[in-house]
């Protein structure tokens, strides 16, 4: 039975939050909060409750993203700052060779922004396809699409990046089926939306890098390839080692209680993220001559853009625990159910209209992942909330267009007019959320 009280809270909530964001250009921490408010009033909630909702969506969320974003942010910057993530670029550029330069670039962007933030790896990165560009000729295009698909696939699928990280807390998936399936999805996407988009729109669009000079003061002081692929994979291995280890896969094993706590706890992403940081810390910077003072400052620094993700997932989970306290998603859930709506598709659809509508992909996930958990019933299994994660970031990722950051970031670096931004940003964008989902689809029936 469908109360139109509780529809129409969500709806005028939803509304709210695009108007203040898209209209008024109110940040998005508060206008998430306001429209929370919003939907707990009309839905008839009392003013008490409200508050009291709103201080239980914001605690239960922070305590687990606050400190993944926090050491995600802090792990990141060392590596960008130790050169990290242009020794991984150059000696994938060495390996595959200029013929295959457009994989090289790919599977650099797949790696760097696992813990580096998509604009600042970009940034790192784009005057690698300035120089290939200036050497063979061929449009620019032909080497940025890959290396664009390959940040924007890890940035959105991969924890510990912020936006798959913030949906996991709220769909409470586990973060080691998330990455594992984010890798498994995120490889194929990476390729169409990649390689084989760039080879298209290299040929309808050429594109020369400006002449600027490059800065390569750093080229002698890159800390070793396997360095740097050894301390990225700390954190993951340590957390898909934990899921795997809880799963059915080791259920024959008899390890005792006493030692699955203990790798329980080394597991956890909190713990593996700490250890990642000091590795990072003593071995890409201790060792390599960089003072302690200023390592202190480049993880200080790191907290100014954490911060304001951190402070947009709270606000995103106290949207969820306003959906769940009022009883809708409840509702929802049984309509849906009843209507034979498939939840990956509500949860995937959510994200696409909020992505395309106010831009950003962090707002969209965050919103579309509210929407979603009070639609979780208690027989859903792990792989299928890992998936409805994933499912999220690939609506989140859609048509990036002229109210994302990332459309003008792309624009600036590589020359584009709008037109042609739109051609090749934006379809890729498209290419790589339809293609995401598609996979994620697959899966979800084999799984």
């Amino acid at each position: 039975m469908i109360d139109f009280t509780l529809i129409t809270a969500v709806l005028v909530g939803i509304a709210i939050l695009l108007f203040l964001v898209l209209r008024l250009k109110i940040q998005a921490f508060i206008a998430l909060l306001i429209s929370s408010i919003v939907v707990g009033i009309i839905a008839g909630m009392p003013p008490l409750t409200i508050i009291e909702t709103m201080q239980e969506g914001m605690g239960d969320t922070l305590g687990f993203v606050a400190l993944v974003v926090g050491l995600g942010a802090m792990f990141g910057a060392i590596l960008e700052h130790s050169g990290g993530a242009e020794a991984l670029a150059n000696y994938l550029l060495h390996k595959f060779g200029e013929k295959n330069a457009t994989w090289a670039l790919m599977f650099t962007g797949f790696f760097v922004a696992i813990p580096v933030f998509f604009d600042v790896a970009f940034i790192i990165l784009v005057p690698l396809i300035y120089s290939l560009q200036r050497k063979t000729k061929k449009s620019l295009l032909l080497y940025g699409m890959p290396l664009l698909a390959g940040l924007a696939i890890t940035h959105a699928f991969i924890p510990p990046t912020p936006g798959p990280v913030a949906v996991a807390d709220i769909l409470k998936a586990d973060l080691g089926w998330v990455i594992l399936f984010g890798f498994i999805v995120g490889i194929p996407t990476a390729v169409v939306s990649g390689p084989l988009f760039a080879k298209y729109i290299a040929n309808k669009i050429h594109v020369d890098a400006p002449e600027i000079t490059i800065n390569d003061h750093a080229v002698n002081s890159y800390p070793g390839v396997g360095l740097v692929l050894a301390i990225i994979g700390i954190p993951i291995l340590l957390i898909v080692g934990n899921t795997l280890l809880n799963s059915p896969f080791f259920a024959d094993f008899n390890i005792s209680e006493t030692m699955k706590s203990w790798l329980k706890m080394i597991g956890h992403p909190f713990t593996a993220l700490i250890i990642a940081n000091i590795v990072a810390w003593y071995v890409l910077g201790i060792i390599r001559n960089t003072t302690k003072a200023i390592l202190l400052k480049i993880t200080t620094a790191s907290m100014a853009p954490a911060g304001i993700i951190i402070l947009l997932t709270g606000a995103g989970g106290v949207f969820k625990q306003m959906l769940v306290n009022t009883k809708t998603g409840e509702m929802l859930a049984t309509y849906f159910a009843d209507k034979g709506i498939s939840v990956l598709l509500f949860a995937f659809v959510s994200a696409v209209i909020i992505r395309i509508l106010q831009g950003s992909s962090t707002v969209a996930m965050i919103t579309a992942a509210g929407l979603t958990a009070p639609l979780l019933l208690n027989d859903v299994t792990e792989i299928s909330k890992a998936l409805l994660v994933i499912a999220i970031a690939s609506g989140a990722s859609i048509m990036s267009h002229v109210n994302d950051s990332g459309f003008w970031l792309v624009s600036k670096y590589l020359g584009l007019t709008e037109k042609q931004t739109f051609k090749s940003w934006t379809v890729m964008t498209t290419i790589l959320a339809m293609v995401g989902f598609g996979t994620v689809c697959l899966l979800f029936v084999l799984f």
